[in-house]
């Protein structure tokens, strides 16, 4: 792990931007030019960003990647958090290996450096702004690989705000299955002063309950006891399981922390616990209905017709022939967002936008379904 300390041969490009893209993501072909074997389980693999797709891939630190290969004779697209700061000038993912995950299980286990596969430019929510003035004081929930875009994070902060500070609360089972553990502990010595790191392990004895177990509701409070001061922290946030997400945001709302203040990411559908449906535009209308459909993509205009409790925009836009852009089809990972530019939808669940993003007219095309007889949708807003 010490070629983490290593000074680069040649100084790389910061791909570093506190602005998110306008317009649709798209796909270009990347090669693989690095894997790193992170854990057991989980490997980061980094791409090769040709020059002339630099502006591209600049990205905000807590961004993702949708990824698409084909295996075994189909097409197979995931979504992984940047887990890479953009200051580094690279472009890496973590993907740690599921139960009868396709694509996890062939990166771990067959994907080798030279592979090109189709890569999405960067997107996602799950960021704050960073600024070189800034003084402020996060705080970070991680359990697992929820680790990936909280380092990221975490990384640029330490590196872009010299008066900001860190506090990072990561559960996993044991000490061995802590990815990015050794790099995490080359910042708490590069940072010691502003960089707070605790280990909760659910199968290892550390001598203290509070660091034992899953994070829950007695630990969260212990830890705003002893370890930060709610009041001062200004941005939270949470990646993980939908069960800890749950608890730490319901936990600091307890304790008088504003909800506007918790960011949390997730890449798989969790329960309706989390989501809420969200209507656009105008209430839904009772009963089926029929709806002439027009989706811009790139200038160019699909039509087709759809009724209300049918396929979604986005299956039907894909059935009519467009190539309209998707990852998880779960209300999660916020690539398939468009804008409401006529009429309206309701979408079944929301766990990506945000509610002025909702106020603004975007919506979710995986879970939207026409509510009104002519409905005019933008992937190009």
């Amino acid at each position: 792990m010490l070629n983490f300390f290593k000074k680069a041969s040649s100084p790389k490009k910061s791909l570093f931007t506190n602005e998110k893209k306008q317009g649709r993501p798209k796909f270009h072909t990347l090669r693989v030019n690095d894997i790193t074997r992170e854990t057991e389980d989980c490997v980061s693999v980094a791409f090769e960003v040709p020059a002339e797709l630099e502006n591209d891939y600049r990205f905000i630190p807590g961004q993702y990647l949708t990824l698409e290969t084909e295996i075994d004779g189909e097409k197979v697209r995931r979504s992984y958090s940047l887990c890479s700061s953009p200051l580094d000038g690279e472009l890496r993912v973590a993907i740690k290996k599921v139960e009868y995950g396709q694509f996890s299980s062939w990166a771990n286990e067959k994907l080798n450096v030279g592979t090109e596969m189709e890569v999405m430019t960067p997107d996602g929510n799950f960021y704050t702004e960073l600024k070189a003035d800034h003084k402020k004081n996060y705080v970070a929930f991680a359990a697992g690989s929820g680790i990936t875009p909280v380092y990221s994070i975490m990384k640029s902060v330490l590196e872009m705000e010299p008066n900001s500070t860190f506090t990072l609360f990561y559960g996993n089972k044991t000490s061995h299955s802590v990815i990015f553990r050794d790099k995490i502990d080359g910042l708490k010595n590069r940072y010691m002063n502003r960089l707070e790191v605790h280990h909760v392990l659910s199968r290892e004895d550390q001598g203290t309950d509070y660091l034992k177990g899953r994070i829950d509701e007695a630990k969260c409070m212990h830890f705003s006891e002893k370890f930060f001061d709610a009041e001062k922290v200004d941005a939270f946030f949470l990646c993980g399981p939908e069960a800890m997400i749950n608890c730490v945001s319901d936990t600091l709302q307890k304790i008088g922390v504003d909800k506007s203040k918790i960011h949390y990411e997730l890449f798989t559908s969790p329960s309706q616990s989390l989501a809420h449906k969200t209507k656009a535009s105008s209430d839904k209308k009772d009963g089926k209905l029929m709806s002439d459909v027009t989706v811009i993509l790139d200038g160019d205009e699909t039509h087709f017709t759809i009724s209300s409790d049918g396929d979604s925009v986005l299956d039907a836009a894909l059935d009519a022939g467009a190539d309209v852009p998707y990852a998880c089809k779960g209300a999660v990972c916020c690539t398939c967002r468009a804008r409401v530019l006529e009429g309206s939808v309701e979408m079944e669940m929301n766990y990506a936008l945000e509610d002025d993003e909702v106020e603004d007219g975007y919506v979710l095309t995986c879970q939207s379904h026409p509510t009104s007889k002519k409905l005019v949708v933008s992937y190009d807003e």
